[in-house]
Parts: structure tokens; C-alpha cells; sequence
């Protein structure tokens, strides 16, 4: 029997999901270094800017997939400042998979609509703005992208999206043609868990981006520019290092 799906009664009644399951050790020197959403951007960590993130998104409830050192990440946030909305943690004891296995075992907690965000990503309190103003087609969903694509640090490493007006026609970190790249937020109903599902019963496994791709497949998958709004991926010492002088407003 399929779970039960939480209703909406409004934007702050959103689910909104931090995925922080994955190992990250590009960005950790050894295992004995602070886990990746413990990793401090310009004196905040990375997971309590997410949980934010989320909050200035109109989530009402915050919901945390943990995995690698999930105790530890655990009582680190319990220990932390308010963010502003309850905190729900869910395990995935499945952690060495996509991240699209971690959402899934949030499924049910989520209400109809839910925000979904990364540990690894800092996203601009503006960016955020605009996920709380949107929403998703029935059954659908959307990824908040950046058409800037020669100001992003380490293309080589950021998804690729192909877009035709509003809608996601393609998405993946190899495609040879895309006009913006996935900043790492996405809007969304119960649509994108399904396609998820049908990837992960199909595979054995699934990523956001092959559940993004089956939706698009069925008209059901957009795209939202943020226009002039921040973000920044942090996989690297490198990608940390440029988080911090942007955020400082280093040129």
C-alpha cells in the first residue's frame, strides 16, 4: 500500500527536505574531519543555512535524511540554534546510493508539496524567495536553474540542463547540449517520488536526476530561472574556499 501523503493547507505547510546521507569526502581531508553539513561556510554550517534556506521557502516542517554518521549529524542540529520550524529526522540506512534513494525514505513525512535542498549547497536567501513563490504543476515538478553558465565555478562538475522556455527537456553532468545548470532546490509534489520509484525499481538505485528525466518524459518536469540570486556547490576545498570569499564579498 502506497503511504499516506500528508495534505497541504498552504505555503507554510510545505515539507521541506535537506538530503545529508553522502559521504563527502571530496570536500574531507580524512574521516576524522567534520562531516560535510557540519562544514562551516563564513562562520555558519552548511546544514543550518539549508534548514533556513528552507524556512525563507515556506516550509513548515523540516525534514532531515541523514546516512554516513547520522548520530553525529543528529546531535549536532538538536544541539544547534532554532531555524525557525520543527526538525524530523529520517535515516537512510541505504546511504552509499543516489540521493534520490534518500528522498525516498523521506517520502513519508512529506506533505503534498514539498522543497527539496542539499546539505552540500549555499543558496541565496533570494533564491529561496523565489521557491516560495512557486508552484509546481499537478503531479510535476521544478528545478530552480542558473543561465549564467560561464560564471560557474567548475563547470565540469556542475548538472547540466537542457530547457525549452519553462519546460526541462534534458538533465545530467555529461550532456553535450544545455542552456542552464541545477543550483541544487527543487519545488515538487508526489510526481517526482513516483518517477523515483520507478527508477529505483527498475535499477536497484536512483538519482534526483534520472527521477527529473522521467518526469520530463512526461511533460510534468520545469524549470525557474533565478535570475541574479546566489548558489554555490561545495564538493571541494576549492568550491569551499569560493563560497567564502562570495559570501565576504570578495571580488
Amino acid at each position: 500500500m502506497a503511504d499516506p501523503i500528508l495534505p497541504s493547507g498552504g505555503q507554510g505547510d510545505r515539507s521541506g527536505v535537506v538530503l545529508a546521507a553522502g559521504f563527502g569526502s571530496r570536500l574531507r581531508g580524512n574521516d576524522d574531519d567534520p562531516i560535510k553539513p557540519l562544514v562551516e561556510v563564513a562562520g555558519e554550517a552548511m546544514i543550518f543555512r539549508a534548514l533556513r534556506g528552507l524556512v525563507r521557502a515556506g516550509c513548515g516542517e523540516l525534514v532531515v535524511v541523514t546516512g554516513y554518521r547520522g548520530p553525529e549529524l543528529r546531535a549536532a542540529i538538536e544541539a544547534g540554534a532554532d531555524v525557525g520550524a520543527p526538525i524530523v529526522f529520517v535515516d537512510n540506512p541505504r546511504f552509499e546510493l543516489s540521493n534520490g534513494v534518500s528522498l525516498l525514505s523521506a517520502r513519508p513525512r512529506l506533505r503534498r508539496e514539498f522543497v527539496v535542498a542539499m546539505a552540500d549547497h549555499v543558496i541565496g536567501d533570494e533564491v529561496m524567495a523565489l521557491a516560495r513563490a512557486h508552484t509546481p504543476e499537478p503531479n510535476g515538478a521544478t528545478l530552480l536553474v542558473d543561465l549564467r553558465i560561464t560564471e560557474v565555478f567548475d563547470l565540469d562538475d556542475a548538472t547540466k540542463v537542457q530547457s525549452e522556455g519553462t519546460r526541462l527537456r534534458n538533465i545530467g553532468k555529461q550532456i553535450r547540449e544545455y542552456n542552464c545548470i541545477d543550483v541544487g532546490v527543487f519545488v515538487c509534489t508526489h510526481g517526482l517520488l513516483d518517477a523515483l520509484d520507478e527508477e529505483f525499481a527498475a535499477r536497484g538505485d536512483a538519482s534526483l536526476s534520472q527521477g527529473v528525466a522521467r518526469l520530463a518524459q512526461r511533460e510534468k518536469m520545469a524549470v525557474l530561472d533565478i535570475g541574479d540570486g546566489f548558489w554555490q556547490d561545495v564538493d571541494t576545498p576549492e568550491m569551499l574556499a569560493h563560497a567564502a570569499a562570495l559570501l565576504a564579498g570578495a571580488p
